[in-house]
């Protein structure tokens, strides 16, 4: 058994760092959200702020669009051209997934900096592609209701984990440590 953990020994230290990171930022971001509860931004201020900068966007690209507060549930309505189309809720705002991303990421850490301006930078695109991913599928839900659900529970994930996916494949094989300890 303990040979087993000898010739693991990256495997296991990769799945702990990764679970302690990824459970430790959740929980802080579940505070966060607890701590949001009854804040004057609604549903908390990271989702408003994702659900006021996709409206600048559309609005940038002719799409009158309005936002309403939802009056029964935590979530934002985004009405474009007097249509309701989508609701913007806090799974929209992409901070699970950058908690996803940089647990990951100090899993495979590479050099302190490096990882540092690498969660940083890496975390900066996620965002600014989450909100591109928001516009285009509030555009293609104006044009394109009947394919709502194939929009957003297939193409729009896809979108993002994608990036995810390439930002750690990046990460594995030009900055992380992986490998190195073994050469």
């Amino acid at each position: 058994m303990k040979s087993l953990f000898i010739k693991y020994k990256s495997v296991i230290k990769f799945i702990l760092t990764f679970l302690l990171v990824y459970i430790g930022m959740s929980l802080l971001y579940k505070l966060y959200l607890n701590a949001s509860v009854g804040s004057q931004y609604f549903p908390d201020y990271i989702t408003n702020l994702v659900a006021y900068q996709c409206q600048a966007l559309l609005n940038f690209i002719n799409y009158n669009t309005e936002l309403v507060k939802h009056l029964t549930e935590p979530s934002i309505k985004l009405i474009i051209r007097g249509h309701y189309l989508a609701r913007v809720v806090e799974g929209c705002n992409a901070v699970s997934v950058i908690i996803l991303f940089m647990a990951f990421v100090i899993a495979f850490s590479g050099k302190l900096k490096t990882t540092i301006i690498f969660l940083l930078s890496g975390s900066v695109i996620i965002y600014v592609v989450n909100l591109i991913r928001i516009v285009l599928i509030s555009v293609a839900l104006y044009h394109f209701p009947k394919q709502s659900e194939v929009l957003h529970s297939v193409v729009f994930p896809g979108i993002i984990y994608g990036m995810v996916f390439l930002l750690w494949m990046f990460w594995v094989n030009r900055f992380s440590n992986i490998g190195k300890n073994n050469e």
